[in-house]
């Protein structure tokens, strides 16, 4: 089993900066992916980005430019810089860990919400 803990989320104006960090423990030596994914009301989950334990990335087109995502492996903590954010990226923030990038096969955190008002 692996737990994962977020922090981070908040209120923000739009175009400002909001930093998430999630760290993982228990069986942290069958993590490769982190990431974070994030859900707004009525809005499937989507893939917001992920960071392999090598550094690989991938993330949404929508944020590519705006967030960035990075991996500290001897904390085992992940982090999502998120930088212009706009109205749209209001949702709630949920960290993710696991072996493959697949959601069915990831763990998850609580979620954290992040809300940027216009």
């Amino acid at each position: 089993q692996v737990q994962l803990v977020e922090s981070g989320g908040g209120l923000v104006q739009a175009g400002g900066s909001l930093r998430l960090s999630c760290t993982a423990s228990g069986r942290i030596g069958s993590i490769n992916v982190m990431g974070w994914y994030r859900q707004a009301p009525g809005q499937q989950r989507e893939l917001v980005a992920v960071i392999s334990r090598s550094g690989s990335q991938t993330a949404a087109d929508s944020v590519k430019d705006r967030f960035t995502i990075s991996r500290d492996n001897a904390k085992s903590t992940v982090y999502l810089q998120m930088n212009s954010l706009k109205p749209e990226d209001t949702a709630v923030y949920y960290c993710c860990a696991g072996q493959v990038a697949i959601p069915a096969f990831l763990s998850w955190g609580q979620g954290t919400q992040v809300t940027v008002s216009s």
